[in-house]
């Protein structure tokens, strides 16, 4: 990125054109379109999302951006069975990419082909989930958020508002992440947790669940959930349930927002998704382009970053352009 800079403050030093060179420069870099010389390398993303979660959305939001800027073929594919995403990263081997973006929310299952992606000469980049593992299976580094620091975090803040009894709501069984995130919240948290497991896939199912469990035990007073679809889900079942149990959650999305806005959400636990697409892109291109790796080896981190009603009216307008 150095020479790109330095090519674009170049051009605003010629004397008779600078000033215009260099607006052009940076209105191209705003528009998204290439900014750099090299050739038309190929990335893809494998992850282990489920359809329609809006949160892999802004993840694709970030790492697209990043390509178009850095003149790359971005592909993006997903499935949450873990054997099938292992398939994918397959095929995205098999296309002979110039780099590989991968979550290893499930990592046993990805262990041997992100092994395969790197003998074959692809660098290999984890984001989001399996920081623990990326570096001994061979990854550059790891973008993301550590999710037990993520956790903890959660865990001072329900002490900060004086809450006693939570339930973490698990809707993915077997994510490593999402357990680090509830052991974290018990790890500090003074009062008592308790995880709650739902088939994420089905929202009717995951709001009679917490409905039931608010019904059945009145001193629960917060719900903790762990991505951003399931807070609006969570408060409607709070509310059928005659509940006053606080909604918190992990990750954002504009419900989210406006949840923080007008109450119905206490806070939010962002690890800046677009960042993680963005970033992720990026250093891809950078190491190829000038053997660039930034933290040294270790996970480059994007959060937690603790998100409450005073943030709400920014946030709006950013979750409503899907870059947060």
């Amino acid at each position: 990125m150095a020479a790109v800079v330095a090519a674009v403050a170049g051009l605003a030093g010629c004397s008779s054109t600078g000033g215009k060179r260099a607006e052009d420069a940076r209105n191209q870099a705003a528009s998204g379109k290439a900014n750099v010389t090299t050739p038309r390398w190929k990335v893809a993303m494998v992850t282990h999302s489920g359809d329609g979660d809006t949160y892999w959305d802004i993840v694709q939001s970030g790492a697209k951006q990043a390509a178009a800027k850095d003149n790359i073929e971005f592909l993006y594919s997903h499935d949450k069975e873990a054997g099938r995403q292992a398939q994918l990263v397959q095929t995205a081997i098999d296309k002979r990419v110039d780099g590989l973006i991968v979550t290893l929310a499930k990592p046993d299952a990805m262990k041997g082909v992100v092994k395969k992606a790197i003998k074959a000469g692809i660098p290999v980049i984890t984001v989001n989930s399996g920081q623990e593992e990326s570096r001994s299976f061979g990854a550059l580094t790891h973008i993301g958020q550590d999710e037990a620091l993520a956790g903890e975090a959660v865990g001072r803040e329900l002490n900060d508002r004086g809450r006693k009894k939570a339930i973490c709501l698990m809707h993915e069984q077997g994510n490593v992440g999402h357990e680090q995130r509830c052991d974290g919240i018990e790890k500090t948290f003074d009062g008592k947790v308790k995880d709650l497991y739902v088939d994420g896939t089905n929202m009717p199912g995951v709001q009679s669940s917490v409905e039931a469990k608010l019904q059945s035990d009145k001193k629960i007073d917060t719900v903790v959930t762990l991505g951003a679809p399931f807070a609006a889900t969570a408060a409607a079942a709070k509310d059928d349930a005659g509940s006053k149990a606080e909604i918190d959650t992990f990750d954002l999305n504009d419900k989210v927002a406006a949840g923080l806005k007008d109450g119905s959400i206490g806070f939010a636990v962002d690890q800046q998704p677009y960042l993680q697409g963005y970033e992720a892109v990026d250093l891809l291109w950078l190491h190829r382009f000038n053997a660039d790796m930034l933290g040294g080896g270790k996970p480059v981190l994007t959060g937690p970053q603790i998100l409450t009603k005073k943030d709400a009216g920014k946030l709006e307008e950013l979750t409503k352009r899907g870059t947060r």
